[in-house]
C-alpha cells in the first residue's frame, strides 16, 4: 500500500515538474483536454483528473492503511536518526533537521525550475511588442507577472496539508499537525511574497501602459482582476500579523485576522476560476473535511469532572473520557470555555495516559496569558463551582511512540514545558507495571522559577492512585529552582480540588468519528467527492453545457466557480454529518453507561495536601518518586555537561520549554561531540 501511494505521489509531483515546460503546454495538455473535455465536467475535468484525484486517492488509501495498523506499537526506523538531527537551530527557520533542510532545498529548486521554465516558454512566444502597441520590456513584465502567480499557485497546493489536524497524510510520514505547523508558516511567507510580487508587477505594468482601469475590471469570463485584488488585500492583512513579535504579543489579533483565509480563498477562486482552482484543491478539500468535523465536535459540551489547583498557579482539568478511546503520549487538545471567550480556542498537551486512566483525560494549564489568567481566577475564586462549560476538539497526536526505540531518555523542560513529558512517563509507568517489556531509563531535567512549581512533579503520578509499584521504572528527576537559594515555606500553599456537577447533556470525550475514525474519514473523503462529481456532472451536462458548449466564453466564470464551491461544501457537510450521526448513536449509549457507572462526585472541596508533606507518604509509588527526585536551589542545569556525560549507546533527547533552552539542547545534540545523542523534536508552538 505504501508503494502504491508513493508511486502515485511521485507521479503527481512529476506533473507539477512538467507543467511549466513546452512539452506539457504544446503536447501533453492538448491530448489531456481532448480526452477529458466531456459534456459532464467541461475543461475542469482535466485538472480534476491529474491534480485533485491523485492526492484524494492517496488520502483514502492512507486512511485504510492507518485503520489496519491501528493499535500496533509502531516505531519509526532508527536509520533516519542521523537525518533527523538538527543542523540549524537559530533564526530565521528555527530548529531544522537534515531531512527538513534537504526537502527545503528540493522545494526551492522546484520553485526556481518552475519559474525559469515558465519565463523561458513565455518569453519565446513574445514577438517584439506583439500587436498591443507595447514595448518589449512591458510585454516581458506582463509575462513575468503571470508566472509569479503560477509559481505562487504551486506553493498554495501544499499550503493546507500541514494545518489539517485530522489528516491521514501527515501520520503516514510520521508527522503531526503540531510538528508540521512550521511548514505552513514557511509556505505562507513564500506564497505571500510571490502573490505580492505578482500584484505589484501588474500594477506597474498597467500604470506604464496606460491601462490602470484594468484594476477595476471584473470580467464575465476569464480572470477577474478585482477578485484577485481583494484576495491579495486579505492575504496581506493576514501576513502582517503572522510575524513572531506581533503573534506572541497580540495573539488574539493574529487569531482573528487569520480567519480572513476564507475571504482569501473565496476571492482567489473567483480570480482564477474553478478549472484552475482544482490544481490546488486537494489540500483545501482535506482541510475543509477536517474543519467541518471539528465544527461538529465542538458543538457538544464535554463532562468536566474536577480541577486541581496547584500552588504554582497551575490548573489540572480532568474530563470524563470514553473507556474504549485510546490516544498516544504527546497528544494535544483544543479547548474552548464560553464563559471566558466564545471564540477563543487554545491548545494544551494531554497529560493523562489512556492505559493508566481509561475513563479520564487530563490537561495542565499554567497561568500565563490573559485567557489562562481568567480561567485560573474563575476556578480559584471562593464559593461553590457547580459546573464549567467546556468544548473540546481532538485529541490529535502521533500514531507512533518513537521514544520507545531508545535505550535511555533525557527530557529537558522549563516551567510548564514539563507537561508533555508527564504523558510519556505515565506511559512508561504503565508499561513497567503491566507489560513485560524493556523500557528506556529516564532522566527528567526540569527547571522551575520557584519551589511552588515543584508541585508539577507531583503530577507525574495519576491522581487516581492506581499505580502500585514503580520499582521497575528507571526514573531520575533533577529539579532546579532558579530564583530561590533555599526551600521556601510552603505553609498555606495547598493543592485544592474543585469538583463539578454533570448535567445530562454533558458527554465524555470521544473521537468524533468513533473508534474506527480512520475508516470513517476515508469514507467521508471518498463518498463526498463522488457526490460532488455526480452533482457537478448533472449541473454541467443539463444546465451549463447547453449555454456554453465547453467554450468557457459565454457562461459566467464566477457563477460556475460559486456553484462548484456550493456543491463541494454540500457534499462534505452531508457525508461528514451522516458519518458523525451514525457514530453518535453508539457514543450516546456508551455515554449513558459511563454516567451510570460514575460514582457521585462531591460538591465540596475534599481535604488537600502539601507537596511532599501530607499526601499519603506511606504510598509506595510516591515514596519512590520522592527518592528519585533531587532538588537544586539557586542553580541552573548544566545541560552540556549532563548531556555529554549521559550513559547509553542510544540516547533520545527531548526538550520542551523556552526557545533559548530548546536551541541550546538542539545545538549540543547537533554538535557531533557525542554520537549517542539523538534529538527527538516535539513542538507545541501554535
Amino acid at each position: 500500500m505504501k508503494l502504491v501511494m508513493g508511486l502515485v505521489f511521485v507521479g503527481w509531483l512529476m506533473i507539477w515538474i512538467m507543467v511549466p515546460t513546452s512539452t506539457y503546454k504544446y503536447n501533453w495538455l492538448p491530448k489531456l483536454r481532448a480526452n477529458t473535455n466531456s459534456t459532464y465536467f467541461g475543461r475542469q475535468g482535466t485538472n480534476m483528473l491529474i491534480f485533485t484525484f491523485p492526492i484524494l486517492f492517496i488520502s483514502v488509501l492512507a486512511c485504510i492503511y492507518l485503520h489496519l495498523v491501528k493499535g500496533s506499537s509502531r516505531i519509526q526506523s532508527r536509520r533516519l536518526a542521523v537525518w533527523k538531527r538538527p543542523v540549524i537551530v537559530r533564526w530565521p527557520l528555527g530548529m531544522v533537521s537534515g531531512i527538513e533542510l534537504s526537502f527545503c532545498f528540493m522545494f526551492l529548486a522546484l520553485l526556481i525550475w518552475s519559474y525559469s521554465m515558465y519565463l523561458s516558454v513565455g518569453f519565446s512566444s513574445l514577438h517584439g511588442a506583439a500587436n498591443k502597441g507595447e514595448k518589449l520590456w512591458q510585454s516581458k513584465l506582463d509575462s513575468a507577472a503571470v508566472r509569479l502567480g503560477l509559481v505562487g499557485n504551486l506553493c498554495c497546493a501544499f499550503l493546507f496539508f500541514p494545518v489539517t489536524r485530522l489528516s491521514s497524510l501527515l501520520p503516514l510520514i510520521g508527522l503531526t499537525s503540531e510538528s508540521s505547523i512550521k511548514y505552513h508558516v514557511w509556505l505562507g511567507h513564500v506564497v505571500m511574497i510571490l502573490f505580492t510580487s505578482h500584484g505589484i508587477c501588474y500594477a506597474v505594468y498597467w500604470a506604464t501602459t496606460n491601462k490602470i482601469d484594468e484594476m477595476l475590471k471584473w470580467n464575465n469570463t476569464g480572470v477577474s482582476n478585482v477578485a484577485g485584488e481583494i484576495a491579495l488585500v486579505a492575504g496581506l492583512v493576514m501576513w502582517a500579523t503572522t510575524f513572531p513579535r506581533i503573534r506572541r504579543t497580540m495573539f488574539e489579533l493574529f487569531f482573528y485576522t487569520h480567519q480572513l483565509y476564507i475571504l482569501f480563498l473565496f476571492f482567489y477562486l473567483l480570480h482564477v476560476g474553478i478549472a484552475y482552482f482544482f490544481s490546488i484543491l486537494p489540500g483545501i478539500y482535506l482541510f475543509m473535511v477536517d474543519r467541518f468535523l471539528r465544527f461538529l465536535q465542538s458543538r457538544t459540551t464535554v463532562r468536566l469532572i474536577s480541577a486541581r489547583l496547584l500552588p504554582s498557579e497551575t490548573v489540572e482539568l480532568n474530563f470524563s473520557k470514553s473507556p474504549g478511546f485510546s490516544y498516544n503520549p504527546l497528544s494535544s487538545v483544543f479547548i474552548n470555555v464560553p464563559s471566558i471567550s466564545s471564540l477563543q480556542w487554545h491548545p494544551f498537551t494531554v497529560s493523562s495516559n489512556s492505559n493508566l486512566e481509561p475513563d479520564k483525560l487530563s490537561i495542565i494549564i499554567k497561568k500565563e496569558g490573559s485567557w489562562t489568567q481568567k480561567l485560573y481566577q474563575k476556578l480559584s475564586s471562593p464559593g461553590p463551582h457547580d459546573r464549567l462549560d467546556v468544548s473540546i476538539e481532538g485529541p490529535y497526536g502521533p500514531t507512533s511512540m518513537n521514544f520507545l526505540r531508545y535505550d535511555s531518555l533525557i527530557m529537558v523542560s522549563g516551567g510548564s514545558g514539563i507537561t508533555p513529558f508527564i504523558s510519556i512517563i505515565r506511559e512508561l509507568i504503565h508499561r513497567s507495571t503491566t507489560l513485560d517489556s524493556p523500557n528506556p531509563s529516564v532522566l527528567l531535567v526540569c527547571a522551575f522559577k520557584t519551589s511552588a512549581d515543584l508541585t508539577m512533579i507531583d503530577l507525574l503520578l495519576p491522581a487516581s492512585g492506581n499505580v502500585s509499584d514503580l520499582s521497575r521504572l528507571k526514573l531520575r528527576v533533577e529539579a532546579f529552582i532558579t530564583r530561590e537559594k533555599a526551600p521556601a515555606d510552603n505553609a498555606g500553599k495547598i493543592i485544592r480540588t474543585v469538583w463539578f456537577k454533570p448535567i445530562p447533556s454533558d458527554v465524555p470525550i470521544a473521537p468524533v468519528l468513533g473508534p474506527n475514525s480512520w475508516f470513517w474519514l476515508g469514507a467521508i473523503v471518498s463518498s463526498s467527492f463522488v457526490v460532488f462529481l455526480v452533482l457537478i456532472g448533472i449541473l454541467t451536462r443539463y444546465y451549463i453545457y447547453p449555454i456554453d458548449h465547453n467554450t468557457n466564453a459565454i457562461y459566467s466564470t464566477s457563477a460556475r466557480s460559486v456553484l462548484n464551491l456550493l456543491f463541494i461544501c454540500f457534499s462534505i457537510a452531508a457525508a461528514a454529518s451522516a458519518a458523525v450521526l451514525w457514530n453518535k448513536r453508539g457514543s450516546t449509549m456508551e455515554a449513558k453507561q459511563v454516567q451510570n457507572i460514575d460514582a457521585p462526585t462531591p460538591t465540596t472541596t475534599p481535604s488537600s495536601w502539601f507537596y511532599n508533606a501530607e499526601r499519603e507518604l506511606e504510598s509506595v509509588p510516591l515514596e519512590s518518586l520522592i527518592k528519585a527526585t533531587n532538588v537544586h536551589y539557586g542553580a541552573r542545569p548544566e545541560l552540556k555537561k549532563m548531556l555529554l556525560e549521559s550513559d547509553g549507546r542510544n540516547v533520545g533527547v527531548m526538550v520542551s520549554g523556552p526557545s533559548k533552552m530548546r536551541h541550546e539542547v538542539a545545538a549540543i545534540c547537533s554538535s557531533g561531540l557525542a554520537d549517542n545523542l539523538h534529538f527527538e523534536s516535539i513542538s507545541f508552538s501554535w
